[in-house]
């Protein structure tokens, strides 16, 4: 896939494709060769995937990708709503068991659940997984407010004590949500869920993070130029020397 623009901000590669499949197709094939490299050093690895429409092309091209063991790779994701039944649609575990999850042979799927009763024990249920099992690679997007996983602005921390935590979601990243089709209005968007926190989300060795669409030309532009700051949780991406952000023509309009 030809680059059409590529550049650092100050750690932070980024790198420009024309159309969002190539975006796709690009980093997928990054992503495989880093997983491959990995297994070949570790035996096994753990990955921590996000769900959302940003992710498709992506997730396509890497479940095509004949060269990668899945049956080496524990997968996790990193945000979940709370209080959706197990089985709706809009919950990112079965976003990501449709897109992926049972589409490749994983050693292990560990997802979230969003119909738990006492969310703060699901968190503590999930931190447990999380530490027996420290994740190598990340696969993320950026949401329009610069969120990571469900790290809005309000409740981002980079010096987060905790691995997975119960946030509050504002509403810009609730209208996201009916932006993408995942729900009909807004108030059909559940107001509280669950996220890895932003230490849990940079610890790992790879973060490949793929953001396509006129809609996050913002984010982008505050991600890349901004002050690495709370205000644009994204920016702490910045501080990471093996990140690399993937964007469309359309993302990437801004800067």
């Amino acid at each position: 896939m030809d680059i059409i623009k590529s550049g650092k901000s100050d750690k932070l590669t980024y790198k420009v494709y024309q159309t969002r499949t190539e975006m796709g197709v690009a980093a997928a094939k990054e992503a495989a060769e880093a997983i491959n490299a990995l297994i070949e050093k570790k035996g096994d690895i753990n990955m921590i995937f996000a769900a959302a429409p940003s992710q498709n092309e992506f997730l396509a091209a890497l479940i095509n990708d004949k060269s990668i063991d899945f049956s080496k790779i524990n997968a996790f994701h990193m945000d979940e709503y709370i209080g959706l039944p197990s089985d709706a649609p809009q919950g990112f575990g079965n976003f990501l068991r449709r897109a992926i999850f049972d589409k490749v042979p994983f050693n292990s799927v560990n997802t979230i659940d969003s119909s738990a009763q006492d969310a703060e024990t699901e968190c503590e249920r999930y931190t447990e997984l999380l530490k027996k099992h420290p994740c190598d690679i990340v696969c993320m997007g950026i949401g329009e407010n610069g969120h990571i996983a469900f790290n809005d602005p309000h409740v981002a921390d980079f010096n987060d004590e905790k691995v997975v935590k119960v946030v509050s979601l504002d509403e810009v990243c609730r209208m996201q949500q009916v932006n993408d089709g995942c729900f009909k209005k807004l108030e059909d968007v559940p107001k509280y869920a669950l996220t890895l926190t932003i230490p849990t989300l940079i610890a790992p060795e790879y973060i490949f993070c793929m953001v396509p669409a006129k809609t996050k030309a913002n984010a982008v532009k505050a991600t890349l130029e901004g002050p690495i700051s709370e205000k644009c949780p994204a920016t702490v991406l910045r501080n990471h020397s093996n990140a690399v952000l993937y964007l469309d023509s359309d993302s990437a309009s801004l800067i």
